[in-house]
């Protein structure tokens, strides 16, 4: 799906119906700023409004999706295209989720491996505080590496104004993450609120 293919469309169709950004946002109950996002390419509509705003609108999802108007020949056509793309860009979140959690464990028990030969042999005072050093430059480097897969994996969707977003560094940092996988304390970039929000491999 080309998001500024989409956007461009949503204006079309919103001055068409001779709607503002202001009127179509107050419409669908979400801030102006929202529908400037989806307009600029920034952004893509979440699921829920996706009903609302095609029959302001006058479009089927499709067509939002597809950005542009579908003659009877191309509906079928674009549909499937459009699912087709969902389920794959599901399937490379899963994939990519997956590596996260492999990467995550593999380089921290790496990095105890390596701190803890020198526990187990005998060698040099020295030679076992760069093995230590070299042990925790691992778990680092790999903690890292897993930390920016898993952030920009799929979205998050806030639980107040229902927006999906991808996280930025700094919030990401100081989210309070929960116990449970696919879901942390995050501050939403659209409403501002900080609440437990749920991870979505689509939109």
């Amino acid at each position: 799906m080309d998001q500024l293919r989409t956007g461009k469309f949503i204006t079309a169709m919103r001055k068409e119906q001779g709607l503002t950004q202001r009127q179509l946002a107050e419409a669908l109950g979400i801030s102006d700023k929202t529908i400037s996002k989806w307009e600029t390419g920034h952004g893509l509509p979440e699921v829920g409004l996706m009903l609302p705003l095609c029959e302001i609108l006058g479009i089927n999802v499709n067509e939002l999706l597809s950005g542009q108007r579908l003659t009877e020949e191309t509906y079928k056509q674009k549909a499937e295209e459009n699912l087709m793309a969902i389920l794959d860009e599901k399937k490379k979140n899963k994939l990519r989720q997956a590596w996260t959690w492999v990467i995550a464990v593999g380089t921290l028990a790496l990095g105890f491996l390596i701190a803890g030969i020198s526990a187990f042999f005998e060698m040099p005072e020295t030679a076992k505080k760069l093995l230590c050093i070299a042990g925790l430059l691992v778990c680092i480097l790999g903690t890292a590496f897993a930390c920016t897969v898993d952030r920009v994996t799929g979205y998050f969707q806030c639980s107040h104004c229902g927006e999906l977003f991808v996280p930025g560094w700094k919030t990401y940092l100081k989210g309070s993450w929960s116990m449970l996988p696919g879901s942390g304390y995050l501050t939403c970039p659209h409403c501002g609120k900080t609440g437990k929000c749920k991870r979505r491999l689509e939109r």
